[in-house]
């Protein structure tokens, strides 16, 4: 792995949040993005070499819905950036992790995605993300 690429924050609505990341970061949100296929909007902010992602979910069922009806706003998940998400999936599998999908998907900027399961991470939602280019 090469770095924390980004850690997931879920948050009730991105438009309060965004003004108070912008704050405490003392940065404005690069960019946002809807993802549809997983029902969530995302707001992104560089901090270092790293990022924070704000989620909000746009449907009642949605992952991150359920997520803060359960345990309310807060930290969701940690990404990790991999130059081969292939091969990570395929290392981590061999060591005894399970996950979530093993198969990567598109995910918001610009990545190839897969999630690791909480049972095997000491419960934390471990994210992999690789960058997409011609190649991928």
């Amino acid at each position: 792995m090469e770095k924390i690429e980004h850690i997931g924050i879920a948050v009730q609505s991105l438009n309060k949040s965004i003004p108070l990341f912008e704050k405490l970061l003392g940065t404005e949100c690069y960019k946002t993005e809807e993802i549809l296929s997983e029902m969530v909007n995302t707001a992104f902010f560089k901090t270092g070499d790293s990022k924070v992602e704000l989620l909000e979910g746009t449907e009642e069922n949605s992952v991150i819905s359920r997520f803060i009806a359960k345990k309310g706003e807060g930290i969701h998940h940690i990404a990790f950036g991999v130059e081969n998400i292939e091969e990570e999936i395929n290392r981590l599998k061999l060591s005894g992790f399970e996950f979530i999908n093993d198969v990567p998907k598109k995910g918001a900027d610009n990545k190839l995605v897969c999630f690791l399961h909480p049972k095997t991470t000491n419960g934390i939602l471990v994210e992999l993300c690789q960058e997409i280019n011609a190649e991928n």
